[in-house]
C-alpha cells in the first residue's frame, strides 16, 4: 500500500477522533460552538477540498473533505445549541466566503480561490479567537491540537504540491495552534 494513502487515512482518522470528542462535549454542554465560525470554516474548507481535488491532491485531500463536512455539521448544531451573538464581523466573514465561491466560478482558477479562502479563513478565525479569549472554557483546545496534527500529516499525503494544494492546510496548522494557545493561556490566566 502506498504510504501517502496510509498518511491520508491516518490524518482523516485523527480528525474523526477530534470531532468525536468535540461532539461529545457539545452534547454534554462543556463547550458551545460559535455557529458562524464553523459555517465559514465549512464553506472555506469545502472550497479548498474542491481545489485540492482539481489539482490532484490525492489522499492528502481526504482530510480536507472530511473536515469541511464536519465543520458544516458542527455549524448546524451550533445554530441550535451554540452561540448566536453574531457580530457585523461574523457577517462580513460569511459574505466573503460566499464571494470566494463566486470568484472561483467565474475565474475557474483554483489557486486564486485557495489564496482568497486562506486569507478569509485566517481573518475568520478571529471570531473564535475573540470568543475563546473571553470564554476559554467554552472551547476545546484538544480539537485544535488534533486539527494541527492531522493537517501536518495530510500535507505529507498530498500527491501534488501546488499552491492550491498545500497553502490552505499550512495555514490551518498555524491558525489551529494559535487558537489552541489562546484557549490554554486564557484558561491559565483565569484560574489564577
Amino acid at each position: 500500500m502506498d504510504y501517502k494513502i496510509i498518511l491520508g487515512v491516518v490524518a482523516t482518522l485523527i480528525g474523526l477522533v477530534g470531532y468525536t470528542i468535540y461532539f461529545k462535549e457539545i452534547f454534554t454542554k462543556k463547550i458551545i460552538p460559535h455557529a458562524f465560525s464553523w459555517l465559514v470554516w465549512g464553506i472555506l474548507t469545502s472550497i479548498a477540498f474542491a481545489a485540492q481535488v482539481v489539482e490532484n491532491g490525492g489522499a492528502g485531500a481526504w482530510n480536507t473533505g472530511v473536515t469541511g463536512l464536519f465543520c458544516l455539521i458542527i455549524s448546524v448544531i451550533g445554530f441550535t445549541k451554540g452561540r448566536k451573538d453574531f457580530t457585523k464581523f461574523d457577517w462580513i466573514c460569511l459574505i466573503t466566503a460566499l464571494i470566494a465561491i463566486v470568484l472561483w466560478w467565474f475565474t475557474k482558477n483554483p489557486t486564486l480561490s485557495v489564496i482568497l479562502v486562506t486569507t478569509i479563513d485566517a481573518i475568520g478565525c478571529f471570531t473564535t479567537i475573540r470568543k475563546s479569549f473571553h470564554k476559554p472554557f467554552e472551547e476545546n483546545a484538544t480539537i485544535f491540537a488534533l486539527s494541527s496534527s492531522k493537517f501536518i500529516i495530510a500535507l505529507f499525503a498530498l500527491e501534488t504540491y501546488t499552491l492550491a494544494t498545500w497553502l490552505y492546510p499550512v495555514s490551518l496548522v498555524i491558525t489551529n495552534v494559535i487558537m489552541m494557545s489562546v484557549i490554554i493561556i486564557r484558561r491559565m490566566q483565569l484560574k489564577k
